[in-house]
């Protein structure tokens, strides 16, 4: 399974040259249905989790019988994503969640795991599950990846004023050829076509929307955070199809049998947006932080 993203329709960098070093690469992983093991990156698949390791619990009992059983969201293994940086020989990032909404943003609690796959030498054999969740939504379909290297540039919230200035005149767009429907706003055709990539990613810009940018510091040692995953809702959405890849553009629509092609991980997160996971770059291992955006 591979999944191409289509070329973007002009070169950003060469009508805005100041964008160039603002680039940064990015994995879009392609989540799609099938059945992983242990040993593949997945999305909502089964965990090389050790057997005698205790599976991984919410301090919270959200009105059950004991603490909830996390869930788990995705596994990803160094060979597949090079991009990620972990921390001294750990070769796999393992993402788990509380499926239940907590607060101040109501939405999942995420835990990490930084494991070295070498190591385990017996996986445990059935989890346990969560009693209940909160909504269906937080049950990720299990998924195999396609991950693929593409390039991202910033959300326009995060340029500089005389950027964002800039990217708002329509009379540095008109001899590229983009469609006269963004002459009102034609920062919507970078937001939409140019800047931040949709979808599931390792790495990347942060996407913003519902809040404006906000800081990001690192709790232990007050370090800038990095985006690590966005988590999301759908892969694509009715303003930003030239996103889909070449492989799904014949199945991009609702149908009978697939009513739902562009969120094949069927989860629904704060009514359709993202959960963006940054971490700190000095150590992978000091507390994480989840955006809802």
């Amino acid at each position: 399974m591979s999944r191409t993203t289509p070329p973007r329709s002009i070169d950003v960098t060469t009508f805005f040259p100041q964008l160039a070093p603002l680039a940064r690469p990015a994995t879009r992983l392609h989540p799609r249905p099938g059945a992983p093991t242990p040993r593949d990156s997945s999305v909502g698949g089964p965990l090389l989790w050790p057997a005698d390791e205790p599976w991984a619990h919410c301090d919270e009992s959200h009105g059950g019988p004991g603490p909830v059983a996390m869930v788990p969201v995705a596994q990803l293994y160094v060979r597949d994503v090079p991009l990620l940086r972990t921390p001294g020989r750990a070769d796999l990032l393992q993402v788990l969640w509380c499926p239940f909404d907590h607060e101040p943003d109501n939405r999942p609690l995420t835990a990490l795991f930084w494991r070295t796959a070498a190591e385990v030498t017996e996986v445990m054999a059935a989890p346990p599950e969560p009693f209940d969740v909160e909504y269906e939504g937080y049950v990720p379909e299990p998924c195999l990846l396609a991950p693929e290297e593409v390039t991202d540039y910033p959300h326009h919230m995060e340029l500089s004023a005389e950027l964002q200035q800039q990217l708002a005149d329509w009379s540095r767009w008109e001899g590229a050829g983009v469609d006269s429907t963004y002459a009102p706003a034609p920062e919507e055709f970078y937001g939409d076509e140019l800047s931040v990539v949709p979808g599931w990613k390792v790495g990347g810009w942060s996407r913003w929307g519902l809040t404006d940018p906000v800081p990001r510091v690192c709790t232990a040692c007050g370090t800038e955070m990095e985006p690590l995953l966005t988590i999301a809702s759908s892969e694509w959405s009715s303003n930003n199809r030239g996103w889909i890849p070449y492989e799904d553009q014949d199945r991009s629509h609702a149908s009978a049998d697939n009513y739902a092609p562009w969120n094949p991980t069927r989860l629904d997160l704060a009514r359709g947006y993202d959960l963006q996971l940054h971490i700190c770059p000095v150590s992978p291992e000091h507390p994480h932080l989840g955006l809802i955006q």
